[in-house]
């Protein structure tokens, strides 16, 4: 087996533009990237082409929403100085991987995948999945190989995907008899899924449950308003459970004084704190967050023209990148062109 290690370990991640970003992305993976970001050669891909897996009627609400995650990667602190940004549509090695990795799984095995399959539940798809869907852990794993990564922050509902990489990583690697391709780990936050706003579920754009990196203060206080906290507890006086509260679980995952959430937590449950005064404090420390994001983001989006250019130079970068893995393996696997 030949020896395919980096000195430096690689990222890989990304997001499909369908909107723009919010926070349960921000604790998802965002987070992680920023603080890796300097210690490791990180790609953060815009997943445009798996966008369409379940908006192919749709292309423009893709297109359009490019920029709008560009314009968040950049605005939360992702620095095109460490992490190269790049588009997957444009990178045409990553197809082609995907091509060859197709044969090394069988659907029997993508549906039993229990992201896909809880993903095409809440779908709705019953038995009329797009193909493209249906197969996107395979154009994912060429995505994490094409760029040599070993550790894809995600959150820990997309892990069976990592799972998977490695398993067709395996595969090929038996087939070609040498270490071509790299397995990679999961990289999961601390905190889990974060829910959206009402409770039910994690944060998400297509059921509206979702605060954006974007939100003024004025949706940040309508979004908390909204959220779900304990129907038992009337009045402030009243003992209040904190299991199950929607607000105290953004607490605990955006108030970095763990302290005063401790002490807030013991009121609650004794009596004596009431709903509105505990979602102000979470008001107040989600503004603290986002308000500069949303000033920096603003800035930003008024030079689009340089916001893109910053998808283009990581592009350029990034197919070299991805074709010399393609070279690779295909030499490996003795598909080396014969004309």
């Amino acid at each position: 087996m030949r020896d395919c290690e980096n000195a430096t370990p690689v990222i890989l991640t990304g997001d499909r533009p369908t909107g723009p970003l919010h926070l349960g992305h921000y604790v998802g993976t965002l987070k992680n990237r920023i603080e890796m970001q300097t210690s490791h050669r990180q790609f953060v891909l815009v997943a445009d082409a798996q966008g369409l897996t379940d908006n192919a009627d749709n292309p423009d609400r893709i297109r359009r929403n490019v920029i709008e995650v560009c314009l968040d990667y950049l605005a939360v602190g992702i620095d095109p100085a460490y992490t190269t940004i790049c588009l997957q549509s444009a990178i045409s090695a990553l197809s082609e991987l995907t091509v060859l990795y197709l044969n090394y799984v069988t659907v029997a095995r993508l549906e039993r995948n229990p992201t896909i399959k809880d993903e095409i539940r809440a779908r709705g798809f019953g038995r009329d999945i797009p193909a493209g869907f249906l197969c996107y852990p395979v154009a994912q794993a060429a995505d994490i190989t094409a760029f040599k990564a070993t550790l894809v922050p995600v959150g820990d509902d997309q892990v069976p995907i990592i799972e998977q990489t490695n398993e067709i990583v395996r595969r090929i690697n038996c087939q070609a008899g040498c270490e071509i391709l790299l397995e990679a780990k999961a990289v999961v936050p601390k905190i889990g899924r974060l829910p959206g706003v009402s409770g039910e579920g994690k944060m998400s754009k297509s059921q509206g449950s979702a605060i954006y990196l974007s939100a003024s203060r004025a949706e940040i206080e309508s979004a908390v308003r909204q959220m779900y906290t304990d129907p038992g507890h009337l009045r402030a006086s009243d003992p209040g459970k904190v299991e199950g509260n929607v607000v105290f679980t953004y607490l605990d995952a955006f108030d970095p004084d763990v302290d005063a959430v401790a002490d807030l937590k013991a009121r609650y449950r004794r009596g004596g704190l009431g709903d509105v005064a505990l979602k102000q404090r979470l008001v107040d420390v989600l503004e603290t967050l986002i308000a500069p994001i949303r000033e920096r983001r603003a800035a930003l989006a008024r030079h689009p023209d340089d916001v893109l250019d910053v998808l283009r130079q990581g592009t350029k970068a990034s197919k070299i990148t991805a074709q010399q893995t393609l070279d690779e393996t295909r030499e490996a696997l003795r598909l080396s062109a014969l004309v």
